[in-house]
């Protein structure tokens, strides 16, 4: 398939998008989750879930700004992912544990395909790097917490 640097620039920031995005409806779930916790678990899941998982959505977006800047490309605001419906705090860590995996697969997919190699640069690849090493571990985070769910 060919493609146009300008387009592949594009769809880098697309991907890099839809990952955000993801990230953005684990959160908004993990919020909805905490308040379904009791004070120990919930301090828990804030320490070992809730802010590396900002620090990774944070960075994303971060990388995605920058990446449009540096090539005069049209960027995007990320507002906050809509309040899931209520309910219970283990379907929300399900759906949280769903997102962040859709975010990984998409950042995965997309240094998979090397145009962060091809039409990017260093920065946007060690944006991308950064981001998957920070939500490497929540999977495991994620289940440990549901396990101790009804202790």
């Amino acid at each position: 398939m060919s493609y146009t640097t300008q387009s592949g620039r594009e769809q880098i920031l697309q991907d890099v998008a839809e990952a955000a995005e993801e990230l953005g409806n684990a959160l908004a779930a993990l919020s909805e989750a905490y308040e379904h916790l009791d004070d120990q678990t919930a301090e828990r899941m804030e320490d070992g879930l809730f802010r590396p998982l900002q620090g990774a959505f944070g960075q994303l977006k971060r990388t995605h700004e920058e990446f449009a800047r540096r090539y005069d490309l049209r960027g995007r605001d990320f507002p906050p992912a809509p309040v899931p419906l209520p309910g219970d705090a283990r379907r929300l860590f399900e759906r949280a544990s769903e997102s962040i995996q859709s975010a990984d697969d998409t950042l995965a997919a997309l240094q998979d395909s090397l145009l962060p190699v091809e039409v990017g640069d260093e920065a946007l690849r060690a944006g991308l790097s950064s981001v998957r090493l920070l939500l490497a571990p929540l999977p495991l985070v994620s289940s440990q917490l549901v396990s101790r769910f009804g202790r």
